[in-house]
């Protein structure tokens, strides 16, 4: 395997880390699927420098993960709106909070309840083929020819 992640690789992995492997990106996509939409907005909440978060916004955008949408017309502001792509992060991100809670726990962490019934989340990977949760049988890793 290469040390860079490559986005014209074989493996679907790598493709993806290519550009979603820097942690600001996956923050940012996190607070968009929480509600925020405005430059401003995922400033404030991220803590981070305006020039970074203009190059993550406008890759997610490129990816198609994010769309732009002008709210105002004067003066012309636009907010950053989740495509389904985007949308289909999600789950993604509540593996990756699920995996640190039970390996990067400790301390105060927060909590992800289902809005409806206030349960706590509780995310598995299932494979839909065989019903079976992701890591509790080996794999097989097959390398198109």
């Amino acid at each position: 395997m290469n040390s860079k992640p490559d986005a014209q690789s074989t493996c679907p992995i790598e493709r993806s880390l290519a550009f979603l492997g820097d942690s600001w990106t996956m923050l940012i996509l996190r607070d968009a699927n929480a509600g925020v939409t405005r430059f401003d907005q995922f400033k404030k909440n991220l803590g981070i420098a305006p020039t970074i978060l203009t190059k993550r916004l406008a890759t997610l955008t490129d990816e198609r993960l994010l769309e732009k949408k002008l709210y105002s017309e004067r003066p012309p502001r636009e907010e950053y709106v989740l495509t389904d792509a985007g949308r289909d992060f999600l789950p993604v991100l509540f593996m990756i909070a699920a995996w640190g809670q039970k390996h990067r726990g400790g301390g105060r962490l927060t909590r992800f309840l289902d809005a409806e019934n206030g349960t706590e989340l509780k995310p598995a990977a299932i494979d839909t083929v065989t019903g079976f949760e992701l890591g509790t049988r080996p794999i097989r890793i097959v390398v198109p020819e």
